[in-house]
Parts: structure tokens; sequence; C-alpha cells
């Protein structure tokens, strides 16, 4: 179990928590009004180096981009990072909040304006790290070690932690004896939930041409319809995980898009299709992967398609493996702090790209989530065994988690983890 004095350094550097609470949700509306997406996050980058500059810490800009790393060196002892992930999503907000975003930016091809929310809780994760970092720099006679602060760019597209590891991250920051960082869920606002092993799967985004022959609608026989090879791959693919799995073994694969032609008479040359897959181990990873080109080759040849298909990988994020004794001991201080709200986590199909920042160091990390959504509400759900109609999830434009007890709950997460390295023994 967590030790005393972990528990008592973390309610000394907590017991700040009240006099800055409002500074803290200030932050959260104001990050939320002013979404950016990836690798554009100058706004919320400055912010966020500004206020760790107030506080004493050692900050450095723009590495990888728009990342910030903060150090506060307080004396011999562990070094632990703390990340925290600062980019929205091309998203129409429809919370209907008073702090609603109304952002637009030009989109990557400069073809239109988007609109941008932080549909994530990125804004969360920065406001919680940022009041966790004024506590620990306030309350410094509570702990020893070295605190770092890392704010992380473009974890929606997958490639911020790659930006900020190319960019020299190893060498701008001191080497950490672990890494955390934490993630809000649609769960009661309160819960904290850690799971060592496989928490988060694996994700590749996939494009896949299949090229036809284009015609006349009303000559079909003259051609070699791509809308149809689609449409036949996106069936079959349902059968990879039903029935190339095994029943134990949790994998998702999902069409997500399909774009052919522009005509009802006109058989295109080609359709694309938009794959997602979700795993959770580098073997079933490979088998699905494979599964996929396998199908798509094979309906190409069964068409007689003229050309054979190609394929792109668009994105692809690591599988979240949280280490064992790093989980344990954030699970222990979690309990002792917590109580009931401290629970174990189930598996989770969302994915991440955090794990790339303790690789490049060679060093473990865990990684846990926190519930976002108003207890009362969910409570309400769970009764009505209506959760998956009526809570809103990540990536939703209706997510919006409340702001207490989450920002709270955020805040002394955070905190409490890092306590279990550097609290005064």
């Amino acid at each position: 179990m967590a030790s005393d004095s972990t528990t008592a350094s973390a309610r000394t550097v907590l017991s700040g928590l009240d006099a800055i609470r409002s500074d803290v949700e200030d932050l959260y509306r104001d990050l939320h009004r002013h979404p950016e997406l990836g690798l554009r996050e100058h706004r919320t980058a400055k912010k966020a180096a500004d206020a760790l500059r107030y506080c004493g810490y050692d900050v450095t800009e723009g590495v990888g981009g728009t990342g910030v790393i903060g150090v506060l060196a307080n004396g011999d002892g562990p070094v632990v990072m703390v990340r925290a992930d600062m980019d929205a999503l091309p998203v129409r907000e429809r919370t209907g909040l008073p702090y609603a975003s109304t952002a637009t930016v030009t989109d990557d091809d400069g073809g239109g304006e988007q609109p941008v929310m932080h549909a994530c809780g990125h804004d969360v994760h920065v406001a919680s790290l940022v009041g966790s970092a004024r506590l620990m720099a306030q309350h410094r006679d509570a702990w020893r070690g070295t605190f770092v602060a890392l704010f992380q760019p473009s974890e929606e597209k997958g490639d911020g932690a790659d930006a900020m590891v190319e960019d020299g991250l190893t060498t701008k920051a001191p080497r950490p004896d672990v890494v955390l960082a934490q993630h809000v869920l649609p769960y009661p606002a309160g819960y904290v939930g850690t799971r060592a092993g496989s928490f988060m799967s694996a994700a590749d985004s996939l494009r896949v041409t299949v090229h036809g022959r284009g015609g006349h609608g009303s000559m079909p026989q003259a051609t070699v319809d791509p809308v149809v090879i689609a449409a036949m791959i996106v069936v079959r693919l349902q059968t990879v995980v039903s029935r190339e799995l095994a029943a134990t073994t949790p994998a998702v694969v999902t069409v997500g898009s399909i774009h052919a032609g522009s005509s009802p008479n006109v058989i295109p040359d080609q359709a694309v299709l938009q794959i997602n897959v979700r795993t959770y181990d580098d073997t079933t990873r490979s088998q699905v992967l494979d599964a996929i080109e396998r199908i798509v080759k094979a309906e190409c040849r069964a068409s007689g398609a003229p050309r054979e298909p190609e394929f792109e990988r668009i994105t692809s994020f690591p599988p979240t493996v949280n280490d064992e004794e790093p989980t344990r001991r954030v699970a222990d201080a979690f309990a002792a702090y917590f109580g009931d709200d401290a629970r174990t986590s189930g598996l989770l199909t969302a994915s991440e790209d955090m794990s790339r920042i303790p690789q490049a160091f060679g060093v473990p990390f865990t990684y846990w989530g926190i519930g976002g959504t108003d207890p009362e509400r969910y409570a309400e759900a769970v009764k009505k065994g209506t959760v998956a109609q009526d809570i809103p999830v990540n990536h939703s434009a209706l997510f919006a988690p409340v702001l207490q007890p989450t920002l709270d709950t955020g805040v002394s997460a955070v905190t409490v983890a890092a306590l279990a390295w550097l609290g005064n023994d």
C-alpha cells in the first residue's frame, strides 16, 4: 500500500487546491473556448509555458513544433515526468455551454473553414497539469526530486510524441524515472481508474484505393464497378474479427469512409475506403492487417479489377501497455487518497501515442483514466440502462466534462501519482 508519508505529502500539497481552484476553472474555460488543432497549439502552449515560468519552472518551448517542457528541480531524488496533450479536433461543438467553442480554421488543404472543438478533453488535461505544477511549486517542503511537466502537441493525429522525440526531447528534458499521464473519460466525475498491462489499443488507419473501369451507368457490362468491389470488401471485412480471431481476442475493424463517383449514372474508375483497426498486441495487429490486405486483393481479383489495389497507412498508434510496478504504486496511492473512487479500469479501445515518450527514454510508464460526467446523470443512465445513448463520449460534439469534481480530480490525481515517487519518506 502507499506509505503514510506519501499520503501526508499529497494532503500537504493539495491543501492549496482551494486557493487555485477558480484559476484552474478559468484556464479550462479559456482553453475550451479557444481550441487548436494538432501542431497549431501556439496559444495553448504559451498559456502553459507562461504559467510554468511564473511558478519558477525552467521552461523550454517549441519542442516538436509547439511542445512545452517545464522542469522544477527540488533537491536530490527521483525525476517524474507528467504528460498532458493539448490538441483539439475538427468538430463543430453542440454543447450549448456559455464557453462553447465557435472557432474555425482553414483546413490543411486550404480548401475552406472547418470548426474546432475540444471534443476529447485535452483542455482538462492541460488545466489539471498546470494546476498540479502550481501546487508542487508552492509546497516544495513536501517533496524532493524533480517534477517535469510536459505538454505534447498533436496526439489526435498520432504524430505529436514522435515530433517531440525527433526534435531532441531526450536531450532537452532530464531523463525521468517514470512517465505518468491521464485521460478524462465518460465515467462519473470523481472516478479514477488504473490498469496494469494492456490498457488501450493500438490503432492503424488505412486508405485503400480499389481500381475499376468506369463507364455509363446503363452499360455495366462494359465496366468493372469499383463501387461493387468496395461494397463486397466492407461486408467481407466484418468476418475478420468474428471468424478469424478467437472470441477471447479483442479487436475492432471499422470502415469509416467510402468515396466513389460523383453522378448516379456514371460508374467511376476507383473507390477509396478508409479503414480503422484496433488491437491490443502485435500478433493480433499483424493478423488483422494481413487479413484486410488479403481480402481487398481477393475481391479485386474476383471482380477482374484492371489494377492492383493501393494501401496507404494514414496513422498508426502503439498499444498502451502499462508497466506493472509503477501502475501498482499509483493504484496504491490512489486507493489511499481517493478511497472507493479509485477503481480498476477495463480495457479501452481508444488509442494514444503517449507511450512513445517513455520508450524514447527507455523508462517505465503508467496511464490512467478519470471521470468527467455528472455523477447524478451517469447514475440515472445506469439505472435506466441507457448509458450508451445518454452519456456523450469523447469525440462527440456533445462531449463536455463537468467542471467539478472533474478538475479537482484531475489536479489531485496528477499530484498524488507524482508524489508516489517524490513524496517525503
